[in-house]
């Protein structure tokens, strides 16, 4: 396996300095956009009442509170391994009434404290850009996934018509770094956002990464213009044996 701590060291410090102002930066950056990516993502789930779900790097928890309220009454796991970012979550689950209902952990994505097989569901939102193994990571989702169940991944990716394309990568290189240091005060945070992508598979190759590591049924939707991508796939059930 490749080196990874000095990016864990990094994307923590990155984390935990934009937590105060993670939201209202998500808002301005994405013109509200990852409302609706989330809504559409809840929508093609189609979740039953009950089901259980894991929400890595849940951040501030929009998506873990949303698993919780879908449920109703299955366990619901929000995991982050910023202390800050669920110090803003825990503020919101409380807000939300939903302190009896989420459990938050502070944890690694790459090693999961949890059982093989035990949520219905494993999720993670605008996150598996910032890992140091993607592979790794979608192994750890799938092994403590129940068999059949989903492994859901919301993303920033890439746009493919060219002149939108340009118009994008203009905007997230130039223009949101300086919209971070003129409204959170981190300038070099917000230059590292757009960086994180340069390296990331664009939503056919995330894709085809799902299945290698051993999903099926994988599902792949880019959104807005490919600036953003929802993959779904499915944890194989054991072969029955006669």
């Amino acid at each position: 396996m490749k080196p990874v701590k000095p990016k864990e060291e990094f994307v923590h410090s990155v984390f935990e300095n934009i937590a105060p102002k993670y939201d209202r930066m998500n808002d301005i950056l994405s013109f509200q956009r990852h409302r609706y990516w989330r809504r559409f993502t809840m929508d093609k789930l189609a979740l039953k009442p009950g089901f259980s779900a894991l929400d890595l790097c849940c951040g501030t928890c929009d998506w873990t509170i949303a698993l919780a309220e879908a449920s109703g009454s299955g366990r619901i796991v929000g995991l982050d391994f910023s202390r800050n970012m669920l110090e803003v979550g825990e503020a919101k689950v409380a807000e939300a009434g939903l302190s009896g209902r989420i459990e938050l952990v502070q944890g690694n994505a790459m090693q999961l404290p949890f059982a093989d097989g035990l949520f219905d569901l494993v999720t993670i939102g605008f996150g598996l850009r910032n890992v140091p193994d993607i592979e790794q990571v979608l192994l750890e989702m799938q092994r403590v996934v129940k068999p059949g169940g989903r492994v859901v991944c919301l993303e920033l990716s890439k746009p493919t018509w060219q002149p939108f394309k340009a118009l994008y990568y203009f905007y997230f290189r130039q223009v949101l770094p300086l919209l971070g240091k003129l409204i959170a005060r981190r300038y070099e945070e917000y230059k590292w956002l757009p960086e994180s992508l340069i390296q990331f598979p664009d939503h056919r190759q995330l894709a085809e990464l799902f299945r290698r590591t051993g999903l099926e049924h994988v599902e792949a939707y880019p959104l807005t213009g490919g600036i953003a991508a929802l993959h779904i796939g499915t944890k194989k059930s054991p072969t029955k044996t006669k």
